[in-house]
């Protein structure tokens, strides 16, 4: 017996003919939640020492935030491509390809790929490619204003799990991202689901534990063991919480059935976790190896 799927409309605010979405929201809103989450952190005098200051000021932050944005949803974007729909990389080239006279011309354009980023209108994003759009663009801003750039990653580390519960509390309401086939006693069915399916409402499995629970161990390591003391470390229980997390919920998320089906039951965000993992342990090992964490 599954219970009712709550009719929430994707879109917040009508504005003329601009619809506003939840989903928007949510980038914009963990962004701004983000900032304010690192700006008190910044401020508070017990997460700090004589010698392990801040490790950037709060024009610097403001600055840098700017640029992560850009990361987020640039990486996403392409992420979603590389990793999801590949296809999509070529397919509108091939198609206006197919309608140019045979010949070199019509040879070259039909492999011409149009840049991912810009085909928001086929929809998608990832977390992975929105990871490595944010490193790419903390990593260049810390080498032009010469800041540590692991220490600076520690800080949007522990704000990164607020923007992921309110990622995934949108992927509920658009009904997307929904899980497997279930007849459990929390089971939806999702009215974008074309089997009318009662299955698991695994975006709120994922908003628990990659949100509230990973927010939750991130604070612990960071209030409770001062981490932030120690470059890296924030970013190593970061990863590991989150790629376990991850896979843990895959079991009980809908696989993409256009994407190729891995051996032992794995999925593409399992693959893509385990690198998360390994980069992970290898950062918690470095600050042990190196006598600086407790």
């Amino acid at each position: 017996m599954s219970i009712p799927y709550p009719q929430i409309d994707p879109i917040a605010v009508q504005l003329g003919p601009l619809p506003i979405r939840w989903y928007a929201l949510s980038y914009i809103i963990g962004i701004g939640l983000g900032w304010w989450y690192i700006i008190r952190s910044l401020k508070n005098e017990r997460l700090w020492t004589e010698t392990v200051k801040p490790p950037l000021t709060r024009v610097q932050l403001d600055d840098i935030v700017f640029w992560v944005a850009i990361g987020v949803m640039v990486g996403g974007r392409i992420g979603y491509v590389v990793f999801y729909e590949a296809n999509l990389i070529f397919a509108p080239w091939q198609a206006l390809g197919a309608n140019m006279p045979a010949g070199l011309i019509k040879t070259i354009i039909g492999w011409l790929p149009i840049p991912p980023a810009l085909m928001v209108w086929q929809g998608g994003m990832s977390f992975h490619g929105g990871l490595i759009g944010v490193i790419i663009a903390g990593f260049l801003f810390c080498r032009r204003h010469q800041l540590d750039p692991l220490r600076v990653g520690d800080l949007f580390a522990m704000a990164a799990p607020i923007g992921l519960f309110l990622g995934r509390m949108a992927n509920f309401i658009n009904a997307e991202l929904y899980g497997r086939p279930w007849d459990g006693p929390w089971s939806m069915v999702f009215p974008t689901d074309p089997l009318g399916l009662a299955r698991h409402p695994s975006q709120l499995y994922e908003a628990a534990l990659e949100g509230l629970a990973l927010f939750a161990v991130v604070r612990i390591a960071t209030h409770y063991f001062k981490t932030l003391r120690t470059p890296g470390a924030t970013i190593g229980v970061f990863l590991i919480g989150y790629s376990l997390a991850r896979s843990f919920v895959e079991n009980f998320r809908e696989p993409d059935a256009h994407l190729a089906v891995f051996p032992f039951g794995l999925t593409m965000g399992m693959m893509l976790s385990a690198p998360m993992l390994a980069l992970g342990g290898w950062l918690i090992w470095r600050t042990r190896r190196n006598g600086r964490a407790t």
